[in-house]
C-alpha cells in the first residue's frame, strides 16, 4: 500500500499551485473545473512521494489554521530536499521570498534535520535533509 495522495483546500488556487511548483518541482495538470459544484483542483506531482491535490469553492468555510494553535487533523506536510546544506538553502530562498519561516533550521528529536515554512495559505511545511 502507498498514499496515493493528499488534498488540501486552498482559498488562491493559482498562487498556491505556483508556489509549489517553484520551490518544490511540482509538476501541475490541467484545472479540472466542476460548474455544477463551483469546484476546481489541481493535482500536484512530485519526483518520489504520493500527490498532492490543491482544491478550492467558495463555499468551504474558514478554519483557524495556525502553528501555533494547531488542531486534530493533518498538520503538515514534510519536503524531503537531500542534504542540510539544501534544507538550508531553501529556507533562505523562501524567507527572502518574504514566507514565513516557523521554525529555523535545526535537528529534531526524532532524527530529522528540517525547518518549518508557512506555505501561501499558512499550511505548515517541513523542508527535511
Amino acid at each position: 500500500m502507498k498514499i496515493e495522495h493528499i488534498a488540501i483546500w486552498v482559498k488562491d488556487l493559482e498562487k498556491s499551485r505556483a508556489f509549489y511548483q517553484k520551490y518544490f518541482g511540482a509538476v501541475s495538470n490541467e484545472k479540472y473545473h466542476n460548474p455544477v459544484k463551483n469546484f476546481q483542483s489541481y493535482f500536484l506531482k512530485f519526483e518520489n512521494g504520493c500527490r498532492l491535490e490543491i482544491m478550492t469553492s467558495p463555499d468551504i468555510k474558514e478554519s483557524e489554521n495556525s502553528y501555533e494553535s494547531q488542531q486534530f487533523g493533518i498538520i503538515h506536510l514534510a519536503f524531503s530536499a537531500g542534504s542540510k546544506e539544501k534544507v538550508n538553502e531553501l529556507t533562505e530562498t523562501l524567507r527572502k521570498d518574504g514566507y514565513k519561516v516557523a521554525g529555523e533550521p535545526r535537528m529534531t528529536g526524532d532524527g530529522y534535520y528540517e525547518s518549518v515554512i508557512l506555505d501561501p495559505e499558512n499550511n505548515i511545511i517541513e523542508i527535511v535533509s
